[in-house]
């Protein structure tokens, strides 16, 4: 009930503020090496990028107050994934870069109270509330996904799918293009790194 309130609030605050992004280019370009990060997860472990050398890492920010997640939660569609992948050995970091006192902020126990409740099951929940790794990486809305290859470099940045809406209703028609990514690069095709415009609400550092 607490997280249909805050929805309905984000959904009001995001729309207000636009939430398609500025379209200013992103920190880390694709095809380049990933920014390097260590944070903490909500049990206080440690979690870095070099945990994935010689596999694929999806960086997913999020924010469980706005619609646009609440879409790919409601629906499935985001823990189908994690599962799906991380079975496959890909490592799946969620992000909150939230600073505290803004929207979309959690303490760790808030956290896994509201990702119990989205039955959320990434490699790790990993916290950012000083925006430094949100910073390099140009995340600006949530969800935004960034993927790495085994190699290090970034490979993809930008939306879940080619549908800018909240409506869950949308996704089975979707380009998902998180799967379309992950599938090629498992099975050995190659693809050309690429960007793409993200949507969803602005996220608060």
């Amino acid at each position: 009930m607490v997280l249909r309130m805050g929805l309905g609030l984000c959904l009001s605050l995001c729309l207000g503020l636009g939430v398609a992004g500025s379209g200013r280019a992103s920190a880390a370009e694709p095809g380049q090496p990933a920014p390097a990060f260590r944070l903490s997860d909500l049990d206080g472990k440690s979690h870095s990028l070099a945990d994935g050398a010689g596999k694929y890492v999806v960086l997913e920010w999020t924010n469980l107050m706005c619609p646009y997640v609440g879409k790919h939660y409601r629906s499935g569609n985001m823990q189908a994934m994690q599962r799906d992948y991380t079975a496959m050995g890909v490592l799946w970091f969620t992000l909150n870069s939230s600073a505290p006192g803004k929207l979309g902020h959690c303490t760790p126990t808030e956290w896994r109270l509201r990702a119990a409740d989205w039955r959320a099951v990434p490699t790790a929940i990993l916290l950012d509330p000083d925006g430094v790794v949100g910073k390099a990486y140009g995340a600006r809305t949530t969800p935004q996904v960034f993927i790495i290859d085994p190699k290090g470099a970034l490979v993809y940045t930008g939306p879940v799918d080619d549908r800018p809406s909240t409506d869950p209703e949308d996704i089975p028609g979707a380009l998902n293009y998180v799967r379309e990514v992950l599938d090629a690069g498992l099975a050995g095709i190659p693809l050309a790194p690429r960007a793409t415009m993200p949507y969803g609400c602005s996220i608060k550092y």
